[in-house]
């Protein structure tokens, strides 16, 4: 195809763009509809707390184990394979988790799911990099957030509501299903490049120059070479999994246990938390690159979000609406987060930000694949007993034992950040 001299419409690139999105959306959908399904769920298998955080937590061990050989795959193979790939493992996995008779089915079934949706985010940020000018490279990484966030504000309220009406088995099939017709879309529509649409890319060009791309095991060494790689990789455990922790899992019973809240309200409350973190993403992205600063902006919000976990959880006598407007203040500042993509892909040399990308991403979901399980063993060890409609009640005093968890590792992430080097929104050559 001739190629012309125009940049892609804006139209196209975002299509293209917004097809990945939808995958990401659906791996957010994944990540914490457990949240809203614990009764149902430790009731089916007969399950407690540390069960019940180990079969969440199977997605995060096949994300967190996916995302080096995510950006190396993605650096080589190109996102629409990928995408297209992962897309019909997810659904495959889906049905497996929806169908399965015993355990070690839904624990399979988490297992594929995860492995399968970890390449959505990396993928969605070569896209970006290929479609997209580089001035917007981090407000296009923070609105990936948020389109990912708005999957798990419909495993929210949405989906507690259609479990307690249809069931879970029926509303995960239906997601299954979903799923594999997106899988079709993406084969059929996705470009990598929109050289390949006959249009001009706005890919660096060392990366449009297939020649000058590393092998993959050389690439992954140049990455790890570079000590900003390491502080990116770990900083971002903290913040996120104190995010989908409490969101994905943890945080309905407890808002039960401490305000007596239904379902249904408790997970409005964790919707509420996951749209703040969503905002917070791009708006502090896009002042990131308007700054032309990384560190600051990603540092001020670990702080920020670390110390109004500690306060919400451990303040007395704390009202309902002051613990909501601290869980939003939580929320919105861990979205600084996303900055931490940009500043890893300017860390490297361009052709590498597949490898960083996914390297990044696996740091970013280290924090919840330790946290969920984390917790509900916690949880388990100062259990008292009671039982309810076959799934075990934690006291207040339980959570806030798990939770210091949280700020733990929050703290460290932020101390980590202190000893990065600001790339000033600049390309390492």
């Amino acid at each position: 195809m001739a190629r012309s001299e125009r940049y892609p419409p804006g139209w196209l690139a975002w299509s293209v763009w917004g097809l990945g999105a939808l995958f990401y959306l659906i791996g957010f959908f994944q990540r914490v509809a457990p949240a809203v399904m614990t009764t149902e769920l430790m009731r089916e298998f007969q399950i407690g707390a540390a069960a019940l955080g180990n079969l969440s937590g199977f997605y995060f061990y096949a994300y967190v184990a996916m995302q080096i050989p995510t950006g190396i795959l993605a650096d080589a193979w190109g996102p629409r394979r990928l995408l297209t790939a992962g897309c019909l493992t997810a659904g495959l996995g889906t049905l497996a988790f929806a169908l399965g008779p015993s355990l070690a089915w839904a624990n399979l079934g988490r297992l594929m799911i995860g492995g399968s949706v970890a390449v959505a985010f990396v993928v969605l940020i070569k896209l970006a990099s290929h479609w997209f000018r580089p001035r917007h490279f981090a407000l296009a990484t923070g609105l990936a957030l948020l389109v990912g966030v708005l999957g798990a504000v419909t495993a929210g309220v949405p989906l507690r509501l259609m479990v307690g009406a249809f069931g879970w088995r029926l509303v995960v099939l239906v997601s299954a299903l979903l799923t594999l017709g997106l899988g079709s879309l993406i084969w059929l529509f996705v470009r990598d490049d929109p050289g390949e649409r006959g249009y001009q890319s706005h890919a660096h060009l060392l990366v449009r120059d297939r020649q000058n791309q590393p092998r993959p095991l050389a690439g992954l060494r140049q990455v790890l070479g570079r000590r900003n790689v390491w502080i990116l990789f770990l900083a971002p455990s903290g913040q996120v999994g104190a995010v989908l922790a409490f969101a994905g899992l943890w945080g309905v019973p407890y808002l039960q246990a401490r305000f007596d809240l239904g379902p249904a309200q408790a997970a409005a409350a964790c919707s509420a938390l996951m749209v703040a973190w969503a905002l917070g993403g791009p708006l502090l992205g896009g002042l990131s690159d308007r700054l032309g600063r990384r560190k600051p902006l990603y540092l001020a919000g670990g702080f920020c979000s670390t110390l109004a976990w500690a306060a919400m959880i451990y303040l007395p006598g704390l009202p309902l609406s002051w613990f909501v407007a601290l869980l939003l203040l939580a929320g919105f500042a861990t979205g600084s987060m996303i900055i931490g993509f940009a500043f890893a892909k300017e860390s490297v040399p361009p052709q590498l930000a597949g490898t960083v990308s996914g390297l990044t991403n696996m740091g970013v979901m280290l924090g919840p694949t330790i946290l969920q399980p984390a917790i509900g063993w916690v949880l388990d060890l100062r259990w008292e007993g009671p039982v309810v409609a076959g799934a075990r009640v934690y006291g207040l005093g339980a959570f806030q034992d798990a939770f210091l968890l949280m700020i733990a590792w929050g703290l460290l992430s932020c101390l980590l950040l202190a000893f990065s080097q600001d790339t000033r929104c600049r390309q390492v050559d």
